[in-house]
C-alpha cells in the first residue's frame, strides 16, 4: 500500500458534494469517515448504502462509514476535508477543532466568502484551529457531485500556502478518474470558486430571460474578468483564473443543468420571486449569500464588480432582471482589458 493510501481521511458534511467526494476517496481506502449532521442521513447510508436526501440513486461503497458524531469522525485522521455550506463552516470547524490530530491537514471543499467578516473558507479554518494554520488548503474546480460519484472524469486544484502541503494532498485526494493539480495560490483558487456562483446566477437569469447564447458567452467572459480583477487585487496570480478553479469552474457552473446557482438564476429570470425559489430547494445555492460578500468586497477594496452588484440588487433589493441587464449595457464604453 502506498504512503498516500495509508493517510486516514474524514469528510465533514454529507451533502451531495461531501458524499460524492467520500465515495471517490473510498475507491482507494478501506475506511473513509463521513460526518452528517442529520441522523436520518447516517441511517440511510448504513442501511441502504445510499444518501437518499442529497445524492439519491448513487450506491456508496462499504468503505464510506457514516456517523453523526463529529469527534469520532475527525479524531485520528491525517486529512479532514470540510464540505459543509460556507455559512455553517465557522461553527462546524470550531466544534471539530479540539478533536483534530496535531498534524492533520485541513481541506476546504466549500466555496464562499463569509458574510460580514469577508473571510475566505481557509481563513475560517485557520481561525478555528490556529495550530493547523500552516496545513490548511482549498480544493476547487469544475466538480458536479453527481458526476464525481458516478466515476466520470473530473479535475480539480488543491492549493495551500506551502506548496509541499498541496503536493502531499494532491496525492492523497486524487482518484483513478479524479485528477488533482497542486498550487500555492490559495487566494485565487478561493475567489474563483466563490464568485463563479454569483456569475452562474447571472448566467441563469440571462437564460431565463431568453437572451440566447451570445448573451451567455458575454456574461461568462466579463464575469471571468470581474473575478480576476478582484482576485489579483487581493494578491492572486492572474494565471489562476485561466485554470480549473477559474475558467473551468465558471464555465461548468454557468452552463451545466446540474448547477444549483444557474437554476436559481433561470427561475428568477423567468419571474419567480427569489424567496419562493429558495424555499423549494433542499440544497444550498452558495451564490445567493456570496453576492452579499462580493458587493461588500467591492466597496471595501474599490474594485468594481458590476455584474455582482446587479445580481445583489435583483436578489435583495427587488430589482427586475431585465432592468439590470439594461443598466449593464448602458455603462460607459471602455477597452476590454479595463
Amino acid at each position: 500500500m502506498s504512503d498516500e493510501r495509508k493517510e486516514s481521511v474524514a469528510v465533514v458534511g454529507a451533502g451531495s458534494w461531501g458524499t460524492a467526494f467520500a465515495a471517490m476517496l473510498a475507491e482507494r481506502r478501506a475506511d473513509v469517515a463521513l460526518w452528517a449532521h442529520e441522523a436520518e442521513v447516517c441511517a440511510d447510508i448504513r442501511r441502504f448504502r445510499e444518501n437518499r436526501a442529497f445524492l439519491p440513486g448513487v450506491s456508496l461503497p462499504a468503505a464510506v462509514r457514516a456517523t453523526n458524531d463529529l469527534a469520532a469522525a475527525v479524531s485520528g485522521k491525517s486529512v479532514v476535508a470540510f464540505a459543509v455550506p460556507s455559512h455553517h463552516l465557522r461553527a462546524v470547524a470550531a466544534r471539530a477543532a479540539e478533536h483534530l490530530s496535531r498534524d492533520a491537514c485541513l481541506v476546504s471543499l466549500a466555496k464562499g466568502v463569509e458574510n460580514g467578516s469577508l473571510l475566505r473558507m481557509t481563513e475560517l479554518l485557520a481561525e478555528a484551529s490556529p495550530a493547523h494554520a500552516g496545513r490548511v488548503a482549498a480544493l476547487s474546480g469544475p466538480t458536479f457531485a453527481q458526476e464525481v460519484a458516478e466515476g466520470k472524469p473530473t479535475g480539480a486544484t488543491v492549493a495551500a500556502r506551502d506548496l509541499a502541503v498541496a503536493r502531499k494532498l494532491q496525492h492523497v485526494l486524487a482518484g483513478s478518474r479524479f485528477r488533482v493539480y497542486a498550487d500555492d495560490d490559495v487566494v485565487g483558487i478561493e475567489i474563483g470558486g466563490a464568485l463563479k456562483n454569483v456569475m452562474a446566477i447571472a448566467a441563469g437569469m440571462c437564460d431565463g430571460l431568453g437572451f440566447g447564447h451570445n448573451a451567455r458567452a458575454l456574461l461568462i467572459t466579463r464575469g471571468l474578468a470581474e473575478i480576476a480583477r478582484l482576485g489579483v487585487h487581493l494578491g492572486a496570480h492572474p494565471q489562476t483564473f485561466a485554470g480549473l478553479a477559474g475558467m473551468g469552474d465558471l464555465v461548468l457552473t454557468c452552463t451545466g443543468d446540474l448547477s444549483r446557482n444557474r437554476t436559481v438564476g433561470v427561475r428568477v429570470g423567468r419571474g419567480e420571486p427569489i424567496g419562493e425559489v429558495l424555499a423549494g430547494m433542499t440544497m444550498v445555492a452558495e451564490g445567493v449569500l456570496t453576492a452579499r460578500s462580493a458587493v461588500e468586497l467591492s466597496r471595501r477594496t474599490g474594485v468594481p464588480l458590476p455584474i455582482s452588484e446587479q445580481v445583489h440588487r435583483i436578489l435583495y433589493e427587488g430589482k427586475g432582471a431585465r432592468e439590470a441587464v439594461t443598466e449593464l449595457f448602458a455603462r460607459a464604453l471602455k477597452t476590454e482589458k479595463e
